[in-house]
């Protein structure tokens, strides 16, 4: 597996990836649902392209930048394992040499609701590291986890509106045996908050909005440290649900656990 750290060297193995490539992008901190992730790029594409790289845009100054799990030893080892070709993994001035960038990429309104209405200029910061790594890699397919729906909806009218010749290619979320969403910020829950975020789980599956809602609010009402963000149920592409409305759904979750903000989402069909 090569591992390069340069956009030179990047450049020089992407070159010797003959037919299709698929690139998988984390942060690092890999864990089951990133193996996923790999293990389906791996049988969609020739070759499989992981990047890791923490990206300081999609941060806010009161978000946890400095203490979000870097493991970089243990994440090439992951990918070795998963049969990755080459691994991307460069430097925060090497993936933005002139500083962070002036130009970025506009969400537009899709980018100011939920994660974005709680989060401003994440998916500022999200979409426009991965247009760079779209270009960098040139990947045939990209492959993203649904737990991050909104992002992976973002992505895909991102490609779509400018003609990024990628197909974006969604994979169902990778879930504990109880439930719990695989998350890199799960590491920072204690075993009393672990068990306490199990309620996010269980307000996705609860099989309609107001249960959800029930769900959450009891777990809020009862647990110390448990404090809801938002409960939405929206249409499979993120638009508000038309009166009437019949077919694919999606109901979506954030709430914080302790000092820990997690997200989680499930499809619904009305």
């Amino acid at each position: 597996m090569i591992v390069a750290t340069t956009r030179a060297e990047l450049a020089a193995a992407r070159g010797g990836l003959p037919g299709t490539v698929a690139v998988v992008m984390t942060m690092g901190a890999l864990h089951e649902g990133h193996a996923a992730l790999l293990a389906a790029a791996r049988t969609g594409a020739d070759h499989v392209l992981a990047t890791i790289f923490v990206n300081p845009l999609q941060f806010g100054p009161d978000e946890d930048f400095d203490r979000y799990p870097r493991s970089l030893d243990g994440d090439l080892a992951g990918c070795r394992a998963a049969g990755v070709d080459a691994v991307f993994a460069p430097t925060r001035d090497e993936m933005y040499p002139g500083g962070e960038p002036l130009v970025r990429v506009d969400p537009g309104p899709l980018g100011g609701i939920l994660e974005g209405a709680s989060r401003p200029g994440f998916f500022h910061g999200v979409l426009t590291v991965v247009l760079k790594l779209l270009h960098l890699t040139r990947p045939d397919r990209a492959y993203f986890g649904e737990k991050d729906y909104q992002q992976l909806t973002l992505v895909r009218r991102m490609v779509a509106d400018l003609d990024v010749p990628t197909e974006i290619i969604g994979i169902p979320t990778v879930r504990d045996p109880d439930g719990l969403a695989r998350s890199s910020r799960n590491q920072y829950l204690s075993t009393v908050e672990r068990a306490q975020a199990l309620a996010l789980s269980r307000a996705v599956h609860a099989g309609s909005l107001a249960a959800a809602e029930a769900e959450l609010a009891a777990a809020e009402a009862a647990q110390a440290g448990v404090k809801v963000d938002y409960a939405v149920l929206t249409t499979a592409d993120l638009a508000p649900v038309p009166e009437g409305y019949h077919g694919p759904a999606r109901l979506l979750v954030a709430a914080w656990v302790g000092t820990t903000r997690l997200i989680d989402n499930a499809p619904l069909t009305l």
